[in-house]
């Protein structure tokens, strides 16, 4: 595994432990977002994307955090030990969306982000200085647009006919974050629309 881009969002409180949000590419294909850059006690860490846990209210089954003391929807009150322990004791709040399984892939992306963290709060006191991580648009990599070709013909019978192409798919190369689409031959559709319809004002058969 490669980790072939690394995007970072620095937050402009000096005071907050949360430095920054980034997001890492995978082998030029697969994209990770909404990782954390975060102050602690020992140095910066990064914190993967996590989820909040809930449960269900036992009178309404309406689903809350684990933190709420009173149901959302029926304010029924909760246990406050609903939530289970991790093997230090703490209540686990938060489940990982994705997190690597061993500490050689951890390690790596602790240090590649780290890297990228720094070299951001260097750009970050140039002028001109735009940020990069939410440019997920596509429109950053996509040279050429797609267009679309519309074509009409009419019979001369009282049918139209309206002819839809398919949009031409860009031919520059691939790059992270666009999603690659299989080529397959342009097809059409047809759709045929009577003038009958198309001349029906308001009113119509209101007798």
């Amino acid at each position: 595994m490669e980790i072939t881009e690394v995007r970072v969002k620095l937050m402009s409180d000096p005071n907050d432990r949360l430095l920054g949000f980034c997001s890492v590419t995978l082998d030029g294909s697969f994209v990770i977002r909404d990782l954390k850059i975060i102050q602690g006690g020992k140095g910066c860490f990064v914190a993967m994307p996590s989820r909040r846990l809930m449960d269900r209210c036992s009178r309404c089954h309406t689903k809350n955090h684990l933190r709420a003391r009173y149901c959302n929807h029926c304010g029924e009150q909760l246990r406050e030990d609903r939530s289970a322990k991790d093997l230090d004791g703490r209540a686990k709040l938060y489940a990982d969306i994705a997190h690597p399984i061993n500490c050689e892939c951890r390690e790596k992306i602790q240090v590649k982000v780290m890297e990228a963290f720094e070299q951001e709060k260097i750009l970050a006191q140039q002028d001109g200085y735009i940020c990069r991580y939410d440019d997920y648009g596509e429109d950053d990599y996509d040279d050429e647009p797609i267009a679309a070709t519309f074509t009409r013909r009419e019979s001369p019978s009282r049918e139209g006919t309206i002819r839809i192409d398919q949009p031409q798919r860009s031919t520059s190369p691939s790059q992270p974050h666009v999603l690659k689409m299989p080529q397959s031959e342009s097809s059409t559709a047809t759709v045929r629309i009577t003038r009958d319809d198309e001349e029906e004002s308001f009113g119509s058969g209101i007798m």
